[in-house]
């Protein structure tokens, strides 16, 4: 059997752009609390001084009892994945209850809140596209660290590990 050549084209070779991904693991993170007062801190992940992408991407950590202060975004989406506790989604006066697996989507000019209603701490994945200044107002605040039961979680160190057969 015999192989024919393929046929050169004679479109222009479009050249291909290598892309570089961004990388962080629990240990990069830097966490804020962006009022003294605030029951929650967010651990920064990405956002625009990172990739150069117009998006927040942090986990938010509620102390127990924790909760927002009531806020809305003028042209923000704001996106929600409940990690790990339990706790209450307010949103333009609905309320829901949230726990692991969880998802919320809230829409640009909602006024929303989430506090933790569990006897352990929240842990939420907080997206928000665009930035709107989210990420500015997060590193605003004092930087805080994350502690041992943070970074737990974080890694998935917390998670039942299935029994090896």
């Amino acid at each position: 059997m015999q192989v024919q050549p393929a046929a050169m084209s004679t479109q222009p070779v479009e050249r291909q752009r290598c892309m570089i991904p961004v990388y962080k693991s629990p240990q990069d993170y830097q966490a804020y609390r962006i009022s003294p007062g605030d029951t929650n801190r967010l651990a920064l992940v990405f956002d625009p001084h990172t990739t150069d992408v117009s998006l927040t991407y942090c986990v938010e950590i509620f102390d127990i009892g924790g909760k927002t202060p009531p806020n809305r975004h003028q042209m923000a989406a704001e996106m929600f994945f409940v990690l790990k506790g339990e706790g209450l989604a307010l949103c333009d006066g609905k309320e829901i209850y949230v726990q692991p697996g969880d998802s919320i989507m809230v829409p640009p000019q909602a006024t929303h809140l989430i506090e933790n209603i569990g006897q352990t701490r929240l842990y939420v994945l907080c997206i928000m596209v665009p930035n709107e200044d989210f990420a500015e107002l997060i590193r605003s605040g004092t930087p805080v660290p994350l502690d041992e039961e943070d970074l737990q979680v974080l890694q998935r160190h917390d998670a039942a590990t299935p029994a090896l057969v």
